[in-house]
This record gives structure tokens, sequence and C-alpha cells, in this order.
């Protein structure tokens, strides 16, 4: 299925810069889907599931500002996530739609979840994915011993094994869906080395607030009115399983789905995890 690659224009304290982002589906299509990815991985993750939705909804996935195809920010102060929502609102507007549908994988749950507290949110139905009130200290700190390294290898190859190292958390995918998540993800540079697509100054303001305490969003959460899903990796260090069970009770009262064998965080790459998010989606 044909997409189509364009970007958008976004504002900052140090100026404009550039968000780049997938589309699928019809253009003329009312019915959005707006995916966003996690820290240090970009739109093309949701490949996958794009094609699958793409029948029922223009999908459109961003890569968040200092990731893929995105500019990076003069500041790195800026990679927070009052800027990341702030550029969200700017693509909906540029979408020229009233109401979204937001799928969202860790960090780009995190600002699904602050957008969808607002008042007047575009957010009507939201799918959080392996993320939510809680983050706790041990997932955050994992990811800390990687983001930000800007490692490189000789070949792509190297790059693809380190790649699955630091994803083992997505659980059991094949070759091919392994090559797929990689393929956007690192890409030769002007020295013939192989990188991470991704500005590794992205890593400054997370570490800055790195703490032993776990991340308490609770009250957050607990604003959002829309119909809410949350997905679970069921091995998943992020989202344990108690807060994801209050999730259910708390809030929107969410709606739970848990998928075996995955940790953080379930990436769309089967026919089984995709009906999870789209038995959901056109419930409504």
């Amino acid at each position: 299925m044909p997409y189509r690659q364009r970007n958008v224009r976004c504002f900052s304290p140090s100026g404009l810069h550039r968000m780049a982002y997938t589309e699928w589906g019809e253009a003329d299509n009312p019915r959005v889907l707006v995916c966003v990815h996690g820290l240090t991985r970009n739109g093309r993750d949701f490949d996958f599931l794009a094609r699958e939705m793409a029948p029922y909804y223009r999908v459109v996935c961003p890569d968040v500002v200092g990731r893929g195809q995105s500019a990076w920010l003069k500041d790195p102060a800026g990679y927070v996530l009052p800027q990341y929502a702030a550029d969200m609102v700017t693509l909906i507007a540029r979408l020229d739609v009233t109401a979204v549908h937001w799928v969202g994988t860790s960090m780009g749950g995190i600002i699904g979840m602050a957008l969808a507290s607002m008042d007047n949110t575009p957010i009507t139905r939201l799918v959080l994915n392996d993320v939510g009130p809680v983050i706790t200290a041990e997932g955050v700190l994992r990811i800390a011993q990687y983001v930000g390294a800007d490692p490189t290898w000789a070949t792509r190859d190297e790059g693809l094994a380190y790649t699955k190292f630091v994803s083992a958390p997505f659980g059991p995918l094949s070759e091919e869906q392994w090559r797929a998540l990689a393929e956007h993800t690192i890409r030769q540079r002007a020295d013939g080395r192989w990188g991470f697509v991704y500005d590794p100054r992205i890593a400054e303001p997370f570490k800055a607030s790195l703490s032993d305490e776990d991340i308490d969003l609770w009250p957050i959460y607990e604003r959002i009115a829309c119909p809410t899903l949350v997905v679970r990796g069921a091995d998943s260090d992020l989202l344990t399983r108690d807060t994801w069970r209050q999730m259910g009770e708390r809030g929107p009262r969410a709606q739970l789905a848990e998928v075996p064998g995955v940790g953080h965080a379930p990436m769309f790459q089967t026919a089984e995890q995709v009906a999870i998010v789209r038995d959901f989606l056109l419930a409504a």
C-alpha cells in the first residue's frame, strides 16, 4: 500500500523546526488515527499497523522532533513533553480535523495522555501501549543505559545485531520483522559507519530528570474522559501489572489487554496484536 512522506513546521523557543510524518490511507478520509512512537524510535515502527488500519483511517505516523526524518532542535532543552505535545497540536491543525484517535507507544502514550487530559482535547479514543500513570524507576534506568550513547558500527548487520540486543523486550520477532524495524532506525553516516537515526542529545533532559523514585502521572490520567485501551507487554518493566489493573478502575476506566511473551513494548507486528487495537478503535 502506498504511503506519503510529508512535513510540517513547528515552533520552539529556539525557532522553527521541521517535523516529518508518514501518512497512509485516503488523504481525504475524515477519520484520522495518529500513531506516536517511543523515546528513541520513529514513526516507521507503525508501518505494519498503518497498512492494516489504512482501509478505515487516514493514518498519520510522525517522527517526534529529533528522531527519524525530523529536524534536530538547536537547543536540546526542548526535548521535553511540552514541546512534543505542542508539535502534535500543530500537526493535527495541519491535518485539518477536529478529532483524532491516538495510539501511543511509551513516550507516545505519555504525549497522548497529556493531550487527552486537557479541556477541548482533539483525542476522542486513546490506546496506550505499555505505558501508564506510574513509570517505574527500574524501566527508566534500563532505558537510560543506552539512550544517548550514540554507538556506531562498521556494517549494517552490526547495527541490526545491536538493535536486536537493546530492543529484545519487543519479544519474538522474525528476521524480516527485525530488519523492517531496523531499516528506519539506523543509517549510514558521512564517514561510512552506521548509527542510530536520532539526536543523541534527546538524552540530556531525560537523564537530568532521573530519580530512584517512580514517576507518578495519576493526576493526568484521572482527567482523561475518552474511551481508553491499555495494552501491556506481560513481561514489561515499565508498566507493572498492578498499575495496569488500576488503570481499569480509575480515570477513564480503561479496557485492558496483555500480550504474552513481550516486555516493553508490543510493536504491533502481528495480526493478533493489530487485532487488539483495531477491534477497540472500530468499536467507536
